[in-house]
């Protein structure tokens, strides 16, 4: 059996997830298209005290783009992606719509037979498709306004909320892009989507295509880390990788460190042939929803990171900041950086810098300084100005690493 070392398996997990290239002069939608399509899924979430989510990846793997080119790629109402519960709520490509139906109708006999919400407002749910194919696509305030307007009897606005997305769950609705951050509800007729909504995938198949793509995107992985990417459970992912260990199209190793409990190696699988580079050149700063470490027990197992985020810790229990960024230098997480952007003031600001064991300062700051500057001006803000009084480790070296870049 082929054997990884720790650092092999790094090198291969960050090149399948396209650190392994410099990057491009130019970024436009070939580019963002390329990469979100070799991530698979680009996970969304609200928090934007730097900035949102889904566009830290790309600026990782990319460098400084148009947000603009991006919501227009991934937010057009009839383009090439849309959005379904393929992680967390993430877009995914409009043509692997099929790929999920199993798990829409997983969610429709879950919730039809355990969520009492369901089994009593059959009628909310039936008035909200009647509403959207009245009056065409809309956001939640949308409809909560039209039913305010009629001042009939009424369910109240956390009842639209939650009857559509339970339909957004099933696919009875589905997504026409994003308006701010709202989602924009709509019957799959509105954005096109009615061919590819009526294909259905059996599920095995579906799963063990999943199975496969996120073997391709972690480059190397466990059966956890593999069912964690498209969020499925562990049975029909070792059921999946069975099959495809059988037709070749994966390859079962053992990872330096990859231990279980009792202390055997831990399996773990990668496409066979995958090429992994000799080294890794890049420094980026990743979102905690970066598939490179959302799985917090992977970051641990591959980098030795600890990370969790500190959005909901009391501010005085918190340990590294608000929304603390991992730094990631060469094949290295070597510290995590708190950031803020300042749009009042027009400034970036540093909350807090922090190095990892192993690491220096002065190494995190040399390597960091430039990326944060080019992220400043990625968001249209200037100056980088660290934040008095100094907080974390790292703080000082990096405030002085600014200071003469």
């Amino acid at each position: 059996m082929t054997r990884l070392t720790a650092a092999q398996a790094r090198r291969l997990a960050l090149a399948a997830q396209g650190f392994d290239r410099a990057h491009p002069p130019v970024v436009g939608a070939r580019q963002l298209s390329a990469t979100i399509d070799r991530l698979q899924v680009l996970q969304l979430d609200s928090v934007n005290v730097f900035a949102r989510s889904h566009y830290l990846p790309l600026f990782a793997r990319l460098g400084a783009y148009d947000t603009a080119d991006l919501d227009a790629l991934i937010f057009t109402r009839r383009g090439r992606y849309t959005e379904y519960w393929a992680h967390e709520a993430a877009i995914i490509r409009r043509d692997d719509w099929p790929l999920w139906h199993w798990k829409r109708e997983a969610l429709r006999a879950r919730y039809t037979d355990k969520s009492a919400w369901v089994r009593e407002n059959p009628a909310m749910l039936d008035w909200l498709l009647r509403e959207l194919a009245s009056t065409g696509p809309m956001t939640v305030s949308d409809v909560e306004h039209d039913a305010t307007e009629r001042r009939g009897p009424w369910w109240g606005w956390s009842d639209v909320k939650e009857g559509l997305e339970y339909l957004f769950a099933f696919g009875d609705v589905v997504s026409a892009g994003r308006r701010g951050f709202s989602r924009v509800y709509a019957l799959p007729h509105q954005v096109g989507l009615e061919a590819l909504h009526a294909v259905e995938v059996p599920r095995a198949e579906a799963e063990r295509e999943l199975v496969l793509r996120s073997v391709r995107a972690l480059g190397v992985g466990t059966v956890g880390d593999i069912a964690d990417y498209h969020r499925l459970k562990i049975a029909p992912t070792t059921d999946a990788l069975r099959a495809l260990l059988a037709a070749g199209e994966i390859e079962q190793v053992e990872v330096e460190g990859w231990m279980t409990a009792a202390g055997r190696p831990l399996p773990a699988f990668i496409i066979p042939g995958a090429r992994i580079p000799r080294r890794i050149e890049t420094t980026a700063l990743l979102s905690p929803f970066d598939p490179v470490v959302w799985s917090r027990d992977r970051a641990l197992r591959l980098f030795d990171f600890h990370y969790r985020i500190e959005i909901y810790t009391p501010a005085p229990k918190r340990q590294f900041g608000y929304y603390s960024l991992p730094v990631l230098v060469d094949d290295r997480v070597i510290g995590r950086i708190d950031l803020k952007s300042d749009r009042q003031a027009g400034v970036l600001r540093v909350q807090s810098a922090w190095v990892e064991p192993g690491s220096s300062p002065s190494e995190l700051a040399v390597r960091v300084a430039p990326v944060l500057r080019r992220a400043s001006a990625w968001q249209g803000l200037g100056e980088v100005v660290v934040a008095e009084p100094l907080w974390g480790d790292a703080a000082a070296a990096v405030r002085a690493a600014l200071k003469t870049g």
